[in-house]
C-alpha cells in the first residue's frame, strides 16, 4: 500500500518521491531537487527538478486552508476543476495555457507542465519591463475560452452539463465575501485600510449608499449570470510571461459566471502595474500599459465579433443586433468588474504587491485614492464605456482629479 493512498499534505521531499512513484517522467537513478515555489494563497507548488539533464515537472496540491488564514477552508476539488478546465483550454486556446500531464483525485495534485522560463507576469511588471504581444495574446485567450463555452456557440444541454461540472461554492463564495462585499462594509474586519486613508474609505466606499446598491446588482449579477466559464482570478499573478509567449494558468476560481469578470480583473491589475510604475518614474512603462490596456479591449471586441460571426450556433443569436446587444453587455460588465477588482486590491483582505510595495507612503496613499475614484466611475457609470480610450480615460481623469497627499 502507498502512502499516497490517503490524502496528506505534501512537503518538498514527499514530492521528489510521489512523482517517482506515480509518473515515469523521470528516468531511474534521476537526481531530484524540489522547491516549493507557491506565491499565491491556497496551494502548495513545488517544482521537481533532474539536476542531471535539467527536466523538470510541477506538483500543484490542494491544502485544505488559505495560506493566509487557517480559519479559511475550502473544497480541495478546485484542483480537479482546475485540471479539467486547463484541459478544455488548451483546445480552444492552444499555445495560451500549461499542459497538464495528469491529476491525482486522491492527493488533490496535478503534474504540470513547467514554464520556469517564464516570469510571472506580476512581478515582470514592478521591474517595469514591457511585453508587446500581451494584448494580443491575452485577448485571443479570453475571447476562444469564453466565447466557447457561452450557449451562442455550444449545443444547450452540453454547456448546461459543464455549468453542472464546474459549479464551484466555496471559492465563489471568496469572491462573493472578499470582493464584492466586505470593501464596502468591513463585515468581516478583515479590511486592510492604509494608514491616512480611513477617511477617505469612510467617505468613498463605506459610506456611499448609491455604491452599495451598484455593487449588490453586481454581486447578484455574479452569482446568477451563467454566461461563460470564467477564469474567475485572471490577474497577472496569474499570468506567466517571456518575450513573444504568454500563459494563462491557475483557473481553480473557475465557474459559469459574466464574461466581463475576467476582462476587468485583467485590465485592473494593469492599472496597479501602472500605479507602480508611476511612483517610480517610470514614464514609458506607463504610457505602455495604458496602451496595452486600450488595445486589449479593442483587440476583444473585434476579435469577439469575428468568432461570433463564425461559430454561433443559437438560431436566435443569429438575430442581427443581437451580437452587438450581447457584446455592449460584455464591455459594460468589464468596466463595472474592473471597478471592484481596483476596490478589492485596495482596502480588501488579498492586497498587492504591485501597491503595497510602493516605498513613498504618500505615493502609495495617492495611488490607492486615485484607484478606488477610477473604480467609482466605471462601476457607478458602467453603461457609457465601450472603447479601450474609454477605460484609460477614466483612469485619467482619475489620476488628474486626485491631489497629491502630503
Amino acid at each position: 500500500m502507498s502512502r499516497f493512498d490517503r490524502y496528506f499534505l505534501m512537503k518538498e521531499n514527499d514530492a521528489a518521491e510521489y512523482v517517482r512513484e506515480k509518473t515515469d517522467f523521470f528516468p531511474d537513478g534521476a537526481l531530484l531537487s524540489v522547491r516549493e515555489i507557491g506565491d499565491g494563497n491556497l496551494n502548495y507548488v513545488f517544482r521537481v527538478k533532474d539536476e542531471k539533464d535539467g527536466a523538470s515537472i510541477i506538483v500543484k496540491q490542494a491544502g485544505e486552508a488559505l495560506r493566509i488564514s487557517a480559519d479559511m477552508r475550502v473544497s480541495t476539488d478546485r484542483n480537479r476543476i482546475e485540471s479539467e478546465i486547463l484541459l478544455l483550454q488548451d483546445k480552444y486556446a492552444p499555445g495560451l495555457v500549461p499542459k497538464v500531464y495528469q491529476y491525482d483525485t486522491v492527493m488533490c495534485a496535478c503534474l504540470m507542465e513547467d514554464l520556469s522560463d517564464f516570469t510571472l507576469m506580476r512581478y515582470a511588471l514592478m521591474e517595469h519591463r514591457i511585453f508587446p504581444r500581451f494584448a494580443c495574446d491575452i485577448s485571443t485567450y479570453m475571447v476562444n475560452t469564453l466565447l466557447s463555452t457561452t450557449d451562442a456557440v455550444m449545443e444547450h444541454k452540453a454547456k448546461k452539463a459543464l455549468v453542472k461540472s464546474f459549479i464551484n461554492p466555496e471559492l465563489c463564495e471568496i469572491t462573493e465575501d472578499l470582493v464584492l462585499t466586505e470593501p464596502y462594509n468591513d463585515a468581516n474586519k478583515r479590511n486592510k485600510v492604509s494608514g491616512g486613508n480611513e477617511a477617505f474609505v469612510e467617505k468613498e466606499l463605506y459610506g456611499d449608499k448609491a455604491l452599495r446598491l451598484e455593487i449588490a446588482k453586481l454581486k447578484f449579477d455574479f452569482m446568477n449570470n451563467a454566461q461563460a466559464l470564467i477564469h474567475g482570478d485572471l490577474h497577472t499573478g496569474s499570468i506567466f510571461v517571456k518575450p513573444g509567449a504568454t500563459r494563462v494558468f491557475d483557473p481553480e476560481f473557475a465557474f459559469y459566471g459574466p464574461m466581463g469578470y475576467d476582462i476587468g480583473n485583467v485590465i485592473a491589475n494593469l492599472f496597479f502595474a501602472w500605479n507602480n510604475g508611476y511612483a517610480a518614474g517610470a514614464e514609458d512603462f506607463c504610457t505602455w500599459i495604458l496602451s496595452t490596456a486600450e488595445e486589449i479591449i479593442d483587440l476583444f471586441k473585434e476579435k469577439f465579433r469575428s468568432a461570433f460571426e463564425r461559430q454561433v450556433r443559437d438560431e436566435m443569436a443569429k438575430t442581427e443586433g443581437f451580437s452587438e446587444y450581447y457584446l455592449t453587455a460584455v464591455i459594460a460588465d468589464t468596466a463595472a468588474y474592473l471597478g471592484t477588482e481596483l476596490i478589492r486590491r485596495t482596502v480588501g483582505m488579498a492586497q498587492v504587491k504591485d501597491i503595497t510595495s510602493i516605498a513613498d507612503p504618500a505615493k502609495r496613499l495617492w495611488a490607492e485614492r486615485v484607484d478606488i475614484l477610477c473604480a467609482k466611475d466605471l462601476i457607478m457609470n458602467r453603461s457609457r464605456f465601450n472603447t479601450g480610450k474609454d477605460f484609460t480615460g477614466a483612469f485619467l481623469r482619475a489620476v488628474n482629479n486626485t491631489d497629491p497627499v502630503v
